[in-house]
């Protein structure tokens, strides 16, 4: 009886750790990306850069490829571009929502991320 409890013990322990591990890679990653896309908002704004994206569809693709970066699948169309602000001195927020699946022996479920570029 000790030994299957130990048995137990360790399983649970075992699963813990894995999903522990992929849900927190999953999480770091959207912290590393979240600072990818407030340096983009930021820079956006400011206008830093040679040749600096003008249409929300360059500034959606440009993050797209800051995410394929990271090992974060996106779509266009999971990134939101909000404008504010005057031609001048323009404020350019971005939101993604996304999906990263966790798979764990005998069961799979996606963990739903959201990364903005402000500093809330």
């Amino acid at each position: 009886m000790r030994k299957i409890k130990l048995i137990v013990g360790l399983a649970v322990i075992a699963v813990a750790l894995l999903v522990g591990g992929q849900v927190g890679l999953a999480e770091w990653k959207n912290l590393e990306f979240r600072d990818d896309l407030y340096d983009v908002s930021a820079s956006l704004g400011q206008r830093i850069g040679m040749v600096a994206p003008q249409t929300d569809e360059e500034i959606c693709n440009l993050v797209v490829r800051k995410a394929d970066r990271r090992g974060i699948l996106l779509e266009p169309e999971q990134v939101t571009v909000e404008r504010s602000g005057s031609t001048e001195s323009p404020i350019i927020y971005l939101t993604v929502d996304y999906d990263v699946p966790v798979n764990l022996p005998g069961y799979s479920f996606k963990l739903h991320l959201t990364a903005s570029s402000s500093k809330k």
